[in-house]
């Protein structure tokens, strides 16, 4: 008798992607992405999606207690994998999974799909989904993500330095500085293959805020707003980059912050 296929979760579509399943499992889900275009449309997703969570999350998860995190690493299921011993019980991602799982006893909020993506968008519209694949990332920071003093002026102007060569953009701490918020830090990031830049700052009473740049073809925007995983964002783009201001702030104030970093970006 046929019994219906268990649709793959996104811990184990990553785990595949990253060559982590055992032969028969990863055979199993390549059979179901071959015949369900839903599985298909995930895993593409996902492949695509290599933002570095455990780069970002390094200094929160070094921070969690040693004894309870190992506790709930223990008790998160692995399925098929672990049940048949042929593969370790815990591939990579599944142990960034448990350690963003464990942080909560730290006082950390994470949202649950550490991976995964709202469903209001367009797959076709490149623009909405580098800013959807940001939101479910910004989403899991909270005020203790970025907690600790504003680093120096030369230090923001180091940080900010190692995004212009891949960028193409010339970055300094006052272009990008929010008046009455706190320079945090400068990533670079990647998305799609393409350098993705991220300045993270903290509102006093908002929490975090992240300014995101990333190249585009797409031509100039005006700016838009727009709700995302219970943020509010600002999006707009010149001739060459794209832009996004994202936070839990509100809608008006959001505006304004992006206007007055965008009139410095754009002179």
């Amino acid at each position: 008798m046929n019994t219906k296929q268990i649709i793959p979760s996104d811990e184990e579509l990553t785990a595949f992607i990253d060559g982590e399943l055992t032969a028969e499992e990863a055979a199993r889900i390549e059979t179901m992405v071959n015949e369900d275009e839903s599985v298909a449309e995930r895993l593409e997703f996902l492949s695509r999606a290599s933002l570095p969570f455990e780069q970002a999350f390094a200094p929160l998860l070094s921070q969690a207690p040693r004894e309870k995190l190992e506790a709930m690493l223990a008790a998160i299921p692995v399925g098929e994998v672990a049940r048949s011993g042929s593969a370790p019980a815990l591939v990579s991602r599944r142990r960034l999974l448990g350690a963003l799982a464990a942080s909560l006893i730290a006082g950390i909020a994470i949202d649950r799909a550490v991976l995964g993506i709202g469903k209001g968008f367009s797959a076709k519209d490149e623009n909405s989904e580098w800013r959807a694949v940001v939101a479910d990332y910004i989403s899991l920071y909270t005020p203790e993500t970025l907690a600790g003093p504003a680093p120096e002026r030369d230090v923001q102007a180091a940080q900010l330095a190692s995004l212009d060569e891949k960028l193409g953009l010339s970055l300094s701490p006052e272009a990008v500085a929010l008046p009455g918020i706190d320079f945090k830090r400068a990533l670079l990031l990647q998305y799609d293959g393409k350098p993705l830049a991220q300045i993270a700052y903290l509102d006093p009473e908002t929490g975090p805020l992240a300014l995101c740049i990333v190249r585009s073809d797409g031509g100039a925007k005006a700016p838009d707003l727009e709700s995302r995983k219970g943020m509010n964002v600002v999006y707009w783009a010149n001739r060459t980059h794209a832009f996004m201001l994202i936070g839990r702030i509100p809608a008006d104030r959001a505006q304004e912050l992006a206007e007055n970093v965008r009139s410095r970006l754009s002179s």
